[in-house]
């Protein structure tokens, strides 16, 4: 199908009058989002999922299109205002109590990673995961245990072993680096920090099987 065709689609079948072949070209393109109405009538078109389309969700908005919610059906569902869950959705900042977040989860079938991330706390534990990593990585599990609830041992086992990891590759650039060592050392580190987040979540997963 071409754009022409999509926005005919989305014209005749979903009463969407402004929805122009330039429109979709500028979905398919990244250049700007559809809306949620706009992503239901484009999946209907395309005769695919809102999840399709989406990929990976990411946001709290994309994780509700791809489940094919409407934002009164979670607001109603965790227990919160429509405004004020519509407020947390477009600044991408989860505000919920425990019990809301854990709502949140069921509802959306959200992964910890996910629900993490979700959540706004991806910052944080970068933070906390960094200093485990740069630091004694034994001072940093209560408070990286409280943010995920994982099992303990698991989770010393995966900080130890991400730890071990770190120092490996310090000192593995430092003895291969010649002259440039020291600088080479620093960038590999921060290579390796900047992807903590993703390790982390893999170590993890590793350590589970």
């Amino acid at each position: 199908m071409g754009p022409e065709h999509v926005a005919y689609g989305m014209r005749a079948s979903y009463g969407l009058p402004y929805v122009t072949p330039d429109l979709v070209i500028a979905w398919e393109r990244g250049l700007t989002a559809p809306s949620g109405p706009e992503l239901t009538a484009l999946s209907g078109v395309l005769w695919c999922s809102p999840a399709e389309l989406i990929g990976k969700p990411r946001t709290l908005r994309e994780h509700r299109l791809a489940r094919g919610l409407a934002p009164e059906d979670v607001a109603r569902a965790v227990g919160l205002e429509l405004l004020a869950y519509l407020r947390m959705e477009e600044h991408d900042q989860w505000r919920g109590t425990e019990r809301q977040s854990s709502a949140l989860a069921d509802l959306l079938d959200l992964s910890l990673p996910d629900f993490i991330s979700v959540t706004g706390r991806d910052s944080k534990l970068a933070e906390l995961l960094r200093g485990a990593m740069t630091t004694r990585w034994q001072a940093h599990v209560r408070q990286i245990g409280k943010m995920v609830p994982l099992d303990r041992r698991l989770l010393e086992d995966s900080l130890q072993e991400l730890h071990e990891d770190y120092q490996a590759q310090m000192v593995a650039t430092l003895n291969w680096g010649g002259g440039n060592s020291a600088v080479d050392a620093n960038e590999a580190g921060r290579d390796f920090l900047d992807q903590i987040i993703s390790r982390f979540w893999s170590m993890v997963e590793r350590s589970t099987y």
